[in-house]
């Protein structure tokens, strides 16, 4: 990889990482569902109309919205908003690379290897833990919320594939169009019409910032680069790259507040990357004429589905 590629994806990472304090920031005093409605709203206008529809079905933009966007980052916020950490949030948020796993087993009949089962085992280890030696910083209502996140995330992938789009930035793009709405009326039958007048009265300053950041470095720009790298780089090499994201946010929840892991929970925390590494670098099984190491089917969905 050139060492200017290296840096740019580094620097990608380090934004994604960020942008979950960037999520505390928005719903520690609005609707978590309405802050990431603005979020996808505003990453969808006006680019939208300089981006071509992708030629797919109408339904996949729309699924898409739905998964996409109430399903993992609507979910995603809430699970701050009900008591989890920004850091924890991303580090809990790895378990879609189990629930990947668990999709490629169930419909691309993908067969688990040793390694894989060992990286999943070790990860489950370092999951329990975290969650148990708590100092505050994890709730059993937040750890449901990123649940559900990750378990939306490799059906986002899987959406995606089934589309057969060869536009992936076009086909994010049409699809973040779907998310706003379905998050603003859970929003309301969760909260009742109230929300709206009250969230429009409390809007500030640490909203815009929230919204604008995740709108466009995270999602836009972010995306934008991951996509390219995408292009240039196979799978197996970019997607363990994500897992500095969750780096980047314990770091940045340290220093913007103040966010303190248990000595249990950051040995607990490294060995459920640890696990989620050896999950994501599966044994590479040799053939004549191959020269890059292929993620599973369902371990590029993820990897083309992501952007935090």
């Amino acid at each position: 990889m050139q060492g200017r590629d290296l840096l740019l994806i580094i620097s990608v990472m380090a934004i994604w990482g960020f942008n979950f304090s960037m999520i505390k920031l928005g719903v520690s005093e609005l609707d978590p569902l309405l802050i990431a409605a603005a979020r996808f709203a505003c990453a969808t206008f006006p680019i939208i109309f300089f981006i071509r529809k992708p030629d797919v079905p109408w339904r996949y933009l729309i699924a898409y919205g739905l998964v996409f966007g109430t399903g993992i980052w609507g979910m995603a916020s809430c699970s701050i908003t009900f008591g989890l950490s920004s850091g924890m949030a991303a580090v809990l948020l790895q378990t879609d690379v189990l629930t990947t796993v668990l999709v490629g087993v169930l419909l691309y009949k993908e067969v688990i290897s040793s390694r894989m089962a060992a990286g999943i085992l070790i990860s489950l280890m370092g999951l329990v833990v975290s969650i148990f030696y708590t100092n505050g910083n994890v709730t059993l209502a937040g750890v449901a919320f990123i649940m559900l996140a990750a378990i939306c995330w490799p059906l986002a992938g899987v959406i995606l594939r089934s589309s057969g789009t060869r536009a992936p930035f076009a086909f994010n793009i049409w699809g973040m169009l779907f998310a706003p709405l379905p998050l603003m009326a859970l929003s309301i039958a969760m909260n009742g019409w109230g929300v709206l007048s009250a969230t429009y009265q409390q809007w500030g300053a640490d909203a815009w910032i929230s919204v604008l950041f995740q709108a466009y470095p995270t999602t836009l720009f972010g995306y934008w680069v991951w996509n390219k790298m995408l292009l240039k780089y196979p799978m197996s090499q970019l997607a363990p790259m994500t897992l500095l994201v969750s780096v980047f946010a314990l770091l940045s929840g340290y220093a913007i507040y103040d966010e303190q892991l248990s000595l249990a929970q950051w040995i607990s925390c490294s060995t459920f990357l640890l696990g989620i590494a050896l999950v994501l670098y599966p044994q590479r099984n040799k053939t004549p004429g191959e020269s890059d190491r292929k993620l599973p089917a369902a371990s590029q969905d993820r990897a083309e589905a992501s952007v935090p």
